[in-house]
């Protein structure tokens, strides 16, 4: 299998999410997915989720990592979105209380992917996750109402 490989630094500065999900879409588009398409939208929400935390949590900038297979057999593999930031803190998934607007970032990473995990990468750490091209088959929905129309704000704003 072969993989493209694409990233870019990203600042210590919240204002710096919105530009990560716009070149995470342009390169999605780039590289030939449909940008209406189910992974489309969840690989967005997951680079905003991990880069926010990643800005947010350490202060200091991050680098964002896209990887895509290519090939003939490419889409019997996922697409791997990799942050690397500057803390050697292990992430840690919060479970939010009803209406609260903060700590749902990895609840929502760990349903949206197949996998997703971290290891310590220099004096910080890279947080990964995969998503399959073809979306897994779930016996409830993933998300409740509440929780959608969070989703829906992320991604417009």
């Amino acid at each position: 299998m072969q993989v493209l490989q694409l990233q870019i630094a990203v600042e210590a500065d919240p204002a710096e999410v919105g530009r990560a999900r716009r070149w995470a879409r342009s390169r999605l588009a780039g590289c030939g997915y449909d940008p209406e398409a189910s992974l489309s939208d969840a690989l967005v929400l997951v680079v905003s989720e991990l880069v926010t935390n990643a800005v947010v949590h350490t202060g200091h900038g991050a680098v964002l990592r896209l990887q895509f297979p290519v090939g003939p057999d490419a889409e019997r593999y996922p697409v791997r979105v990799e942050v690397a930031d500057a803390s050697d803190r292990p992430p840690r998934p919060r479970h939010a209380p009803g209406e609260a607007t903060n700590g749902r970032g990895l609840e929502l990473v760990e349903n949206l992917c197949e996998r997703w995990g971290w290891y310590p990468d220099g004096g910080g750490k890279r947080v990964w996750c995969e998503i399959e091209r073809e979306p897994r088959e779930a016996a409830a929905p993933l998300l409740d109402a509440e929780t959608e129309r969070t989703l829906q704000q992320l991604l417009v704003g």
